[in-house]
């Protein structure tokens, strides 16, 4: 495929995630590595300072033969069509497979209930992904039958017309009824394994959340994602002093309330559908570990307060 540089100085990378219109920034960069992109007809670098006019080819590779054990597992189909799965995935299970799991995975279940209906655009060890929730987070994941729906879909993740809702309990009072947290989200400087609030080197992040319960030392909100960034709920609600309940990473060391992992529920997901446009909504409603932490928190607080 080919595409003409338009703007002056724009980077090789930044210049093919914006054009090409259904890659990421990340997966041109490893398309440039893999030398599957071409400026002017000479191998071209992620860094290379484009100039108006300049030609630049690339080429995207047949998806590698899946390699994944399929896996039988009980899943939960919230919505299907011939492009589009929706799964409300359980708290603990992992999305695709990575060091320490390789056979217990949704896309181990995909694969066993789908076999090769799945989008190849992610690669063997991501069919159909077209985003992910952590694995101690439960609720909706949009899965892509076919690289068509895939890209249309990631298109509006990248566009941020995907509405992805949560619902979560974090620690303390929330005085106000509703707020937006924009601040940029990128690696933590010491550790990589986590995610911080940081000017340097941060992505754009945006998290509208508003009160739904408010209890006594907790409050029950509902988040509703203008980006997606790695952890950024979590993220988010730390840095303005209200961390996720059970969130030992970002948040307090302890369990509280018998929860060791964060409470958080992606419980809504509003898409356009890929193939005619018309809007799709779907819901989860609040799993079993969710419903009984709002039921030990009603218990000591006797009455509470709600929007």
């Amino acid at each position: 495929m080919r595409l003409i540089a338009d703007r002056n100085g724009e980077r090789l990378d930044t210049f093919l995630a914006r054009a090409a219109g259904d890659l990421s920034r990340s997966a041109v960069q490893k398309l440039i590595e893999a030398g599957q992109v071409l400026r002017n007809g000479k191998p071209g670098k992620k860094n290379d300072k484009l100039s108006p006019g300049d030609v630049i080819d690339y080429q995207i590779p047949e998806a590698a033969p899946v390699e994944i054990p399929p896996r039988e597992m009980p899943l939960d189909i919230v919505y299907e069509d011939e492009d589009v799965v929706v799964i409300n995935k359980p708290k603990d299970l992992v999305v695709h497979p990575a060091a320490g799991h390789t056979d217990d995975t949704l896309v181990n279940g995909l694969l066993y209930a789908l076999g090769d209906r799945l989008s190849g655009i992610n690669g063997a060890l991501r069919p159909g992904i077209v985003h992910r929730i952590d694995k101690d987070t439960s609720g909706l994941l949009a899965v892509a039958k076919n690289d068509y729906a895939h890209t249309m879909l990631a298109s509006q993740l990248k566009d941020h017309t995907m509405a992805r809702t949560y619902d979560a309990v974090v620690c303390g009072t929330l005085r106000e009824d509703q707020g937006t947290i924009d601040a940029p989200i990128g690696r933590h400087p010491s550790d990589r394994k986590r995610m911080c609030v940081t000017q340097r080197g941060g992505k754009d992040a945006v998290t509208h959340w508003e009160v739904v319960t408010r209890y006594r030392g907790y409050t029950h909100i509902r988040c509703r994602l203008e980006t997606g960034r790695t952890h950024q709920i979590r993220v988010h609600m730390a840095y303005i002093g209200h961390p996720i309940l059970g969130d030992t990473v970002y948040g307090r060391k302890k369990p509280e309330l018998g929860q060791s992992s964060q409470c958080l529920h992606a419980s809504c997901l509003c898409f356009r559908h890929p193939r005619d446009g018309r809007p799709v909504v779907v819901y989860a409603q609040l799993p079993a570990y969710f419903r009984s932490v709002l039921e030990k928190l009603s218990a000591i607080t006797g009455t509470n307060q709600t929007e």
